[in-house]
């Protein structure tokens, strides 16, 4: 996908664009020298991380005032799939949680070279205080009976968490229900015919 397409496809503003283009030079520039995402998926950048993260811009609660606006937590950050670039995009108040220091770094930087308002946390998922957010999201960092114990701790009554799921995501809420009750949309990924986005409310304990 050139960048033209992602334009065309993502429908963002110019100053986004170049904000973005930003923050994929600047990727592409430290992932020779740390792991941030495989060389080979930068090939397709626009594709695989930048369309794939930006989609879920459409799921954004946090309003117009940064002040005011619960956080929207990004969990296993990594490289800011999606977080930073949902933060890049307009999300407000977003948080990014991770707990490699070298890729807190790029973080940090990525978003000041950007312009996007972001906290970053530079801890376990587990160590870290609850958040009260509104949405939660990550992408490829646990199976879901993983994940859940861990997200549902920095979740507000009435919030939602947001993955970006593969083709195993059936198994996952399968074994997921074992042990919680919620609410399940599926939403197809634009960028994926084998992936699924995966809206999760009304979430509780069995």
């Amino acid at each position: 996908m050139t960048v033209a397409e992602f334009q065309k496809a993502a429908d963002v503003s110019r100053e986004t664009l170049a904000r973005l283009e930003a923050y994929t030079a600047l990727l592409v520039k430290w992932n020779q020298r740390i792991n941030l995402v495989s060389r080979r998926s930068l090939d397709d950048v626009w594709r695989r991380h930048v369309l794939d993260s930006i989609q879920l811009c459409k799921f954004d609660k946090s309003g117009e005032s940064r002040e005011t606006a619960a956080p929207w937590l990004d969990l296993g950050s990594g490289a800011g799939f999606p977080g930073l670039v949902l933060a890049i995009a307009g999300v407000r108040n977003v948080h990014l949680v991770e707990s490699d220091g070298r890729k807190c770094a790029f973080l940090r930087e990525a978003a000041r070279i950007t312009g996007a308002e972001v906290t970053v946390h530079n801890e376990r998922i587990e160590a870290l205080p609850p958040q009260g957010a509104h949405t939660i999201s990550a992408r490829a960092l646990a199976p879901l009976p993983r994940l859940l114990p861990l997200a549902y701790e920095h979740l507000i009554i009435g919030g939602q968490i947001i993955l970006l799921k593969g083709q195993d995501v059936d198994t996952e809420l399968t074994e997921a229900a074992k042990c919680w009750n919620m609410s399940i949309r599926h939403i197809p990924s634009v960028t994926d015919e084998s992936g699924s986005i995966l809206q999760l409310t009304e979430i509780c304990r069995v």
